[in-house]
């Protein structure tokens, strides 16, 4: 079975666990999603699902997505993606996923794409300590420093090193965040409740899938 959902981030709060103690928690309404397609090795080279959230207006979609959905019965997706399988899957075309495939699941990763910083300096960017407050620093206790460092050593050439941490573009890539202690499941409003901060802004698209790394505590005698 498929355990990944396609959603959207609704926001953080906080809940109490049996012992009393509290939780911070990310909301993410997760389905319900449609499958629009099934590839297998013998059709495509690998195994696969593609599933889809939110359905979106036909005229706000192009021909080739309205004809892939009617394929699988449904209506275009605004988000859609692929999550590979080891073995073929046993889902079919048109089938719709809910949150009732994390029952039993511990913990999850969240990918999504984070916040935009726009254009930001090294101190913001890579966490740089900056030049000196006193002492002789006049207006540019926020600048890199030297940037040319090994740039004229036999067999590097002259230019600066491609990787060299500086200030430019920051946020806005995918991110995955990994080993998420699944809180709580809402099967009515397809809710999950998801331990700690997840990736991206309020309203942002997120995957959701079963943790690929995260292994529960074995009690030790005693404890």
């Amino acid at each position: 079975m498929l355990s990944a959902l396609l959603g959207r981030k609704i926001g953080m709060t906080q809940v109490h666990d049996e012992a009393g103690e509290l939780h911070p928690v990310t909301v993410v309404q997760a389905g319900p999603c449609s499958v629009l397609q099934v590839k297998t090795v013998e059709t495509d080279g690998y195994n696969a699902v593609q599933i889809g959230f939110q359905d979106v207006k036909a005229h706000r979609a192009l021909r080739p997505q309205i004809g892939h959905a009617a394929k699988a019965n449904t209506a275009p997706k605004r988000f859609v993606r692929e999550c590979r399988l080891e073995s073929p899957s046993d889902l079919q075309m048109g089938a719709t996923l809910t949150v009732e495939v994390f029952e039993g699941v511990p913990f999850v990763d969240v990918i999504g794409t984070t916040k935009g910083k726009g254009f930001a300096g090294v101190m913001k960017r890579h966490h740089f300590g900056g030049q000196p407050a006193s002492h002789g620093t006049e207006r540019k206790h926020r600048s890199p420093g030297s940037i040319g460092a090994y740039g004229t050593n036999r067999g590097w050439g002259g230019d600066i090193k491609k990787g060299k941490p500086m200030a430019g573009h920051m946020g806005a890539v995918r991110c995955t965040s990994r080993n998420h202690k699944l809180v709580a499941v809402d099967k009515e409003n397809h809710l999950l409740l998801i331990q700690g901060s997840v990736p991206g802004a309020n309203g942002g698209f997120v995957l959701v899938r079963a943790s690929k790394t995260a292994k529960a505590k074995t009690p030790v005698a005693g404890e």
